[in-house]
Protein backbone atom coordinates (compact mmCIF):
# COMPACT_ATOMS: atom_id res chain seq x y z
CA UNK A 1 0.00 0.00 0.00
CA UNK A 2 1.17 3.44 -0.67
CA UNK A 3 2.15 5.47 2.09
CA UNK A 4 4.39 8.47 2.72
CA UNK A 5 6.47 9.94 5.31
CA UNK A 6 6.16 12.87 7.47
CA UNK A 7 6.78 14.74 10.46
CA UNK A 8 7.13 13.14 13.53
CA UNK A 9 4.42 11.49 14.44
CA UNK A 10 2.53 12.17 11.67
CA UNK A 11 -0.84 10.51 10.92
CA UNK A 12 -0.14 7.60 9.00
CA UNK A 13 -2.43 5.21 9.39
CA UNK A 14 -6.94 6.27 10.60
CA UNK A 15 -8.85 3.80 11.21
CA UNK A 16 -12.51 3.82 11.62
CA UNK A 17 -15.02 1.47 12.90
CA UNK A 18 -18.01 2.58 10.07
CA UNK A 19 -20.50 0.32 11.94
CA UNK A 20 -20.62 -1.92 15.09
CA UNK A 21 -23.34 -3.35 12.51
CA UNK A 22 -21.60 -6.83 11.45
CA UNK A 23 -23.02 -10.29 10.23
CA UNK A 24 -21.14 -13.15 12.02
CA UNK A 25 -20.88 -13.24 15.74
CA UNK A 26 -17.12 -14.31 16.49
CA UNK A 27 -16.33 -15.74 19.88
CA UNK A 28 -13.62 -12.13 20.51
CA UNK A 29 -15.82 -9.80 19.43
CA UNK A 30 -20.10 -8.34 20.12
CA UNK A 31 -23.07 -10.87 19.15
CA UNK A 32 -25.30 -10.20 16.80
CA UNK A 33 -28.31 -9.04 18.60
CA UNK A 34 -26.02 -5.93 20.52
CA UNK A 35 -24.58 -4.91 17.47
CA UNK A 36 -27.75 -3.95 15.77
CA UNK A 37 -28.37 -1.99 18.74
CA UNK A 38 -25.28 -0.18 19.02
CA UNK A 39 -25.31 0.42 15.04
CA UNK A 40 -27.94 2.93 15.80
CA UNK A 41 -25.21 5.90 16.90
CA UNK A 42 -23.47 5.43 13.57
CA UNK A 43 -22.17 8.91 12.40
CA UNK A 44 -24.51 9.72 10.29
CA UNK A 45 -23.63 10.17 5.76
CA UNK A 46 -23.31 13.94 6.84
CA UNK A 47 -21.13 13.77 9.76
CA UNK A 48 -19.18 11.15 7.91
CA UNK A 49 -18.46 13.12 5.35
CA UNK A 50 -17.63 16.13 7.10
CA UNK A 51 -15.12 13.62 9.23
CA UNK A 52 -13.13 12.65 6.14
CA UNK A 53 -13.13 15.95 4.60
CA UNK A 54 -11.56 17.33 8.16
CA UNK A 55 -8.35 14.94 7.76
CA UNK A 56 -8.26 15.07 3.96
CA UNK A 57 -7.53 19.14 4.40
CA UNK A 58 -5.24 18.46 7.29
CA UNK A 59 -3.47 14.65 7.03
CA UNK A 60 -2.85 12.20 3.89
CA UNK A 61 -3.00 9.19 5.78
CA UNK A 62 -3.92 5.86 4.72
CA UNK A 63 -7.67 5.78 5.38
CA UNK A 64 -9.10 2.34 6.63
CA UNK A 65 -12.93 1.73 6.36
CA UNK A 66 -13.27 -0.73 9.19
CA UNK A 67 -16.22 -2.32 11.89
CA UNK A 68 -17.91 -3.94 12.87
CA UNK A 69 -18.45 -4.90 9.19
CA UNK A 70 -18.22 -1.69 6.52
CA UNK A 71 -20.34 -3.34 3.66
CA UNK A 72 -23.11 -3.29 5.70
CA UNK A 73 -23.51 0.57 5.40
CA UNK A 74 -25.62 1.15 2.53
CA UNK A 75 -23.22 4.79 1.89
CA UNK A 76 -19.80 2.61 2.30
CA UNK A 77 -19.10 2.92 -1.28
CA UNK A 78 -20.21 7.01 -1.62
CA UNK A 79 -17.94 7.35 1.44
CA UNK A 80 -14.90 5.76 -0.01
CA UNK A 81 -15.19 7.33 -3.36
CA UNK A 82 -14.94 10.69 -1.80
CA UNK A 83 -12.32 9.91 0.24
CA UNK A 84 -10.62 8.74 -2.70
CA UNK A 85 -11.71 12.18 -4.52
CA UNK A 86 -10.11 13.81 -1.73
CA UNK A 87 -6.52 12.68 -2.22
CA UNK A 88 -6.74 9.80 0.02
CA UNK A 89 -5.24 6.21 -0.26
CA UNK A 90 -8.34 4.12 0.76
CA UNK A 91 -8.47 0.76 1.91
CA UNK A 92 -11.06 -1.78 3.27
CA UNK A 93 -11.24 -4.48 5.73
CA UNK A 94 -13.87 -7.03 5.95
CA UNK A 95 -15.15 -10.56 7.10
CA UNK A 96 -14.93 -11.08 3.31
CA UNK A 97 -18.65 -12.66 3.25
CA UNK A 98 -20.59 -9.64 1.40
CA UNK A 99 -18.44 -9.41 -1.59
CA UNK A 100 -19.95 -10.25 -4.70
CA UNK A 101 -19.28 -9.91 -7.86
CA UNK A 102 -21.02 -6.97 -8.35
CA UNK A 103 -19.21 -5.54 -4.91
CA UNK A 104 -15.77 -6.47 -6.26
CA UNK A 105 -16.24 -4.53 -9.33
CA UNK A 106 -17.59 -1.21 -7.36
CA UNK A 107 -13.99 -1.92 -5.39
CA UNK A 108 -12.41 -1.67 -8.46
CA UNK A 109 -13.95 1.44 -10.51
CA UNK A 110 -13.81 3.28 -6.89
CA UNK A 111 -10.43 2.70 -6.52
CA UNK A 112 -9.79 1.39 -3.30
CA UNK A 113 -6.27 0.44 -2.66
CA UNK A 114 -6.54 -2.58 -1.36
CA UNK A 115 -9.18 -5.04 0.91
CA UNK A 116 -8.29 -6.92 3.65
CA UNK A 117 -10.14 -9.96 4.60
CA UNK A 118 -10.24 -11.46 8.18
CA UNK A 119 -8.92 -15.43 7.72
CA UNK A 120 -9.12 -17.06 10.99
CA UNK A 121 -7.72 -20.58 10.33
CA UNK A 122 -6.48 -22.03 7.61
CA UNK A 123 -9.20 -24.99 7.22
CA UNK A 124 -12.91 -23.85 7.28
CA UNK A 125 -13.58 -25.93 10.60
CA UNK A 126 -11.22 -23.73 12.18
CA UNK A 127 -12.41 -20.38 10.66
CA UNK A 128 -16.12 -21.25 11.34
CA UNK A 129 -15.17 -21.86 14.53
CA UNK A 130 -13.82 -18.64 15.60
CA UNK A 131 -16.73 -16.94 13.29
CA UNK A 132 -19.97 -18.81 15.07
CA UNK A 133 -20.62 -19.32 11.38
CA UNK A 134 -21.30 -22.36 9.26
CA UNK A 135 -19.90 -21.89 5.72
CA UNK A 136 -18.19 -18.40 6.23
CA UNK A 137 -14.87 -19.68 5.47
CA UNK A 138 -16.19 -20.62 2.09
CA UNK A 139 -17.96 -17.38 1.86
CA UNK A 140 -14.72 -15.39 2.35
CA UNK A 141 -13.14 -17.44 0.28
CA UNK A 142 -15.53 -16.72 -2.33
CA UNK A 143 -15.25 -13.02 -1.93
CA UNK A 144 -11.80 -13.13 -2.48
CA UNK A 145 -12.10 -15.17 -5.61
CA UNK A 146 -14.27 -12.38 -6.87
CA UNK A 147 -11.48 -9.72 -5.84
CA UNK A 148 -9.11 -11.64 -7.73
CA UNK A 149 -11.69 -11.67 -10.70
CA UNK A 150 -11.19 -8.00 -10.98
CA UNK A 151 -7.84 -7.85 -10.24
CA UNK A 152 -8.13 -5.80 -6.94
CA UNK A 153 -5.64 -6.34 -4.34
CA UNK A 154 -6.14 -8.50 -1.26
CA UNK A 155 -4.55 -9.50 2.10
CA UNK A 156 -5.08 -11.56 4.66
CA UNK A 157 -5.34 -10.69 8.08
CA UNK A 158 -5.59 -13.09 11.31
CA UNK A 159 -5.73 -12.84 14.65
CA UNK A 160 -3.58 -15.38 16.13
CA UNK A 161 -4.14 -17.23 19.39
CA UNK A 162 -3.96 -20.76 20.74
CA UNK A 163 -7.06 -22.24 18.37
CA UNK A 164 -4.76 -21.19 15.01
CA UNK A 165 -1.10 -20.66 15.97
CA UNK A 166 -0.63 -24.61 14.65
CA UNK A 167 -2.42 -23.73 11.51
CA UNK A 168 -0.11 -21.02 10.70
CA UNK A 169 2.54 -22.08 8.26
CA UNK A 170 -0.30 -24.09 6.19
CA UNK A 171 -2.11 -20.14 6.70
CA UNK A 172 0.59 -18.92 5.44
CA UNK A 173 0.95 -21.13 1.97
CA UNK A 174 -2.93 -20.71 1.43
CA UNK A 175 -2.15 -16.70 0.94
CA UNK A 176 0.50 -16.97 -1.39
CA UNK A 177 -1.27 -19.73 -3.38
CA UNK A 178 -4.57 -17.45 -3.54
CA UNK A 179 -2.44 -14.68 -4.44
CA UNK A 180 -2.64 -12.35 -1.49
CA UNK A 181 -0.29 -9.31 -1.63
CA UNK A 182 0.16 -9.60 2.34
CA UNK A 183 -0.47 -11.65 5.54
CA UNK A 184 -0.70 -9.72 8.91
CA UNK A 185 -0.32 -11.34 12.15
CA UNK A 186 -2.82 -9.94 14.77
CA UNK A 187 -1.71 -11.00 18.34
CA UNK A 188 -4.70 -10.77 20.23
CA UNK A 189 -5.24 -8.43 22.87
CA UNK A 190 -7.14 -9.13 26.18
CA UNK A 191 -9.33 -5.71 26.25
CA UNK A 192 -12.60 -4.88 25.17
CA UNK A 193 -14.09 -7.97 23.38
CA UNK A 194 -11.03 -10.07 23.54
CA UNK A 195 -10.64 -10.02 27.30
CA UNK A 196 -13.97 -12.30 27.34
CA UNK A 197 -11.19 -15.34 25.64
CA UNK A 198 -8.25 -14.12 26.83
CA UNK A 199 -7.61 -16.77 29.65
CA UNK A 200 -8.14 -19.64 27.66
CA UNK A 201 -6.99 -17.89 24.25
CA UNK A 202 -3.80 -16.10 24.75
CA UNK A 203 -0.63 -17.46 23.71
CA UNK A 204 2.15 -17.61 26.63
CA UNK A 205 4.92 -15.15 25.89
CA UNK A 206 7.46 -17.49 25.03
CA UNK A 207 5.14 -18.94 22.59
CA UNK A 208 4.30 -15.44 20.89
CA UNK A 209 8.40 -14.98 20.66
CA UNK A 210 8.23 -18.14 18.57
CA UNK A 211 5.65 -17.37 16.06
CA UNK A 212 7.33 -14.22 15.82
CA UNK A 213 10.77 -15.56 14.78
CA UNK A 214 8.52 -17.89 12.47
CA UNK A 215 7.51 -14.94 10.91
CA UNK A 216 11.08 -12.97 10.29
CA UNK A 217 11.70 -16.66 8.72
CA UNK A 218 9.08 -17.02 6.93
CA UNK A 219 9.80 -12.62 5.53
CA UNK A 220 13.08 -13.91 4.46
CA UNK A 221 11.05 -16.35 1.52
CA UNK A 222 9.72 -12.40 0.00
CA UNK A 223 6.39 -14.48 -1.33
CA UNK A 224 4.32 -11.49 -0.04
CA UNK A 225 4.77 -8.90 2.74
CA UNK A 226 4.39 -10.00 6.24
CA UNK A 227 3.44 -8.00 9.31
CA UNK A 228 2.96 -8.24 13.00
CA UNK A 229 0.60 -6.52 14.79
CA UNK A 230 -0.28 -5.79 18.10
CA UNK A 231 3.57 -7.43 18.94
CA UNK A 232 5.62 -4.74 18.78
CA UNK A 233 8.45 -6.68 19.78
CA UNK A 234 8.89 -8.01 16.73
CA UNK A 235 10.76 -5.27 15.73
CA UNK A 236 13.41 -6.13 18.66
CA UNK A 237 13.13 -9.50 17.09
CA UNK A 238 13.86 -8.83 13.12
CA UNK A 239 16.74 -6.31 14.45
CA UNK A 240 18.82 -9.31 16.71
CA UNK A 241 18.15 -11.82 14.12
CA UNK A 242 19.34 -9.48 11.51
CA UNK A 243 22.35 -8.49 13.64
CA UNK A 244 22.89 -12.11 14.45
CA UNK A 245 23.08 -13.06 10.53
CA UNK A 246 25.11 -10.16 10.14
CA UNK A 247 23.01 -8.27 7.19
CA UNK A 248 21.98 -4.93 6.86
CA UNK A 249 17.92 -4.80 7.46
CA UNK A 250 16.45 -4.10 5.11
CA UNK A 251 12.39 -4.07 5.36
CA UNK A 252 11.34 -3.71 1.55
CA UNK A 253 13.63 -6.36 0.26
CA UNK A 254 13.12 -8.73 2.75
CA UNK A 255 9.22 -8.71 2.28
CA UNK A 256 8.30 -6.83 5.52
CA UNK A 257 5.83 -3.88 6.17
CA UNK A 258 7.55 -0.26 5.50
CA UNK A 259 6.51 0.73 8.68
CA UNK A 260 9.51 -0.23 11.06
CA UNK A 261 8.58 0.83 14.19
CA UNK A 262 6.25 -1.36 17.12
CA UNK A 263 3.19 0.07 18.36
CA UNK A 264 2.18 3.14 16.56
CA UNK A 265 -0.59 3.79 18.92
CA UNK A 266 -1.53 7.41 18.85
CA UNK A 267 2.35 8.64 17.23
CA UNK A 268 1.08 7.51 13.85
CA UNK A 269 -2.06 5.74 14.34
CA UNK A 270 -5.12 6.25 15.55
CA UNK A 271 -8.83 4.65 16.04
CA UNK A 272 -12.22 6.15 15.35
CA UNK A 273 -14.99 4.69 16.65
CA UNK A 274 -18.01 4.27 14.89
CA UNK A 275 -20.51 7.26 17.19
CA UNK A 276 -16.93 9.51 16.63
CA UNK A 277 -14.73 8.40 20.11
CA UNK A 278 -10.90 8.80 19.16
CA UNK A 279 -8.31 6.32 20.58
CA UNK A 280 -4.78 5.67 20.11
CA UNK A 281 -5.89 2.48 18.84
CA UNK A 282 -8.85 0.19 18.44
CA UNK A 283 -7.81 -1.87 21.45
CA UNK A 284 -6.58 1.00 23.60
CA UNK A 285 -9.91 1.90 25.63
CA UNK A 286 -8.71 5.55 27.09
CA UNK A 287 -10.87 8.17 24.87
CA UNK A 288 -8.69 10.99 23.45
CA UNK A 289 -12.02 12.81 22.58
CA UNK A 290 -14.91 13.05 20.48
CA UNK A 291 -15.22 14.45 16.74
CA UNK A 292 -18.56 14.65 17.65
CA UNK A 293 -18.14 18.16 19.71
CA UNK A 294 -14.43 18.54 18.92
CA UNK A 295 -12.35 18.66 15.94
CA UNK A 296 -10.19 16.25 15.14
CA UNK A 297 -7.40 17.82 14.63
CA UNK A 298 -7.69 19.77 17.92
CA UNK A 299 -7.73 16.17 19.95
CA UNK A 300 -4.50 14.62 17.69
CA UNK A 301 -2.86 16.96 18.28
CA UNK A 302 -3.35 18.28 22.04
CA UNK A 303 -4.90 15.69 23.68
CA UNK A 304 -3.09 14.23 27.11
CA UNK A 305 -3.14 10.60 26.10
CA UNK A 306 -1.74 11.43 22.68
CA UNK A 307 1.31 13.58 23.94
CA UNK A 308 2.20 10.90 26.54
CA UNK A 309 2.41 7.79 24.09
CA UNK A 310 4.62 10.11 22.08
CA UNK A 311 7.71 10.42 24.60
CA UNK A 312 9.32 7.20 25.23
CA UNK A 313 11.21 8.41 28.12
CA UNK A 314 7.55 7.97 30.10
CA UNK A 315 7.54 4.47 29.71
CA UNK A 316 8.02 2.41 32.94
CA UNK A 317 9.41 -0.34 33.92
CA UNK A 318 11.44 -2.87 32.08
CA UNK A 319 10.11 -1.21 28.74
CA UNK A 320 11.29 2.39 30.21
CA UNK A 321 15.04 1.26 30.37
CA UNK A 322 14.96 -0.94 27.26
CA UNK A 323 17.38 0.05 24.53
CA UNK A 324 14.81 -1.10 22.01
CA UNK A 325 11.83 1.05 23.04
CA UNK A 326 12.10 3.70 20.66
CA UNK A 327 12.03 1.08 17.64
CA UNK A 328 9.55 -1.36 19.78
CA UNK A 329 7.83 0.61 22.09
CA UNK A 330 5.58 -2.01 24.11
CA UNK A 331 1.97 -3.25 23.23
CA UNK A 332 0.23 -0.30 25.21
CA UNK A 333 -3.06 -1.60 25.34
CA UNK A 334 -1.91 -5.35 26.86
CA UNK A 335 0.33 -2.50 29.39
CA UNK A 336 -3.30 -1.12 30.25
CA UNK A 337 -4.73 -4.68 30.55
CA UNK A 338 -2.20 -5.78 32.74
CA UNK A 339 -1.61 -3.01 35.33
CA UNK A 340 -4.25 -0.23 34.29
CA UNK A 341 -1.10 1.89 33.43
CA UNK A 342 -1.09 1.95 29.58
CA UNK A 343 3.03 3.15 30.03
CA UNK A 344 3.91 0.29 31.58
CA UNK A 345 5.42 -2.50 30.25
CA UNK A 346 4.24 -5.11 27.77
CA UNK A 347 3.50 -8.75 29.55
CA UNK A 348 3.95 -10.25 27.08
CA UNK A 349 7.19 -9.58 25.86
CA UNK A 350 9.70 -12.03 27.61
CA UNK A 351 13.06 -9.74 26.44
CA UNK A 352 15.05 -8.82 29.29
CA UNK A 353 17.01 -5.39 28.70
Amino acid sequence: MKQSYGASNSLRLIFWETTSGCNLECIHCRRLEISKELAKSDLTTAEALAFIDTIATAYKPIWVFSGGEPLMRSDIFDLAAFAIEKGLTVALATNGTLISDEIAQKIKAIGIDRVSISIDGASAETHDNFRKIDGAYEQAMQGIAHLRAHDVPFQINVTVAKHNVDELPDLYDLAVKIGAVALHLFMLVPVGCGVEIADEMMLPPERQEEVLNWLYDISREKKLQVKATCAPQYYRIIRQRAKAEGITLNFQTHGMAAVTKGCLAGTGVCFVSHKGEVFPCGYLPVEAGNIRNKSFSEIWERAEVFEKLRNPDLLKSKCGICEYKKVCGGCRARAFAQFGDFLDEEPYCIYQP
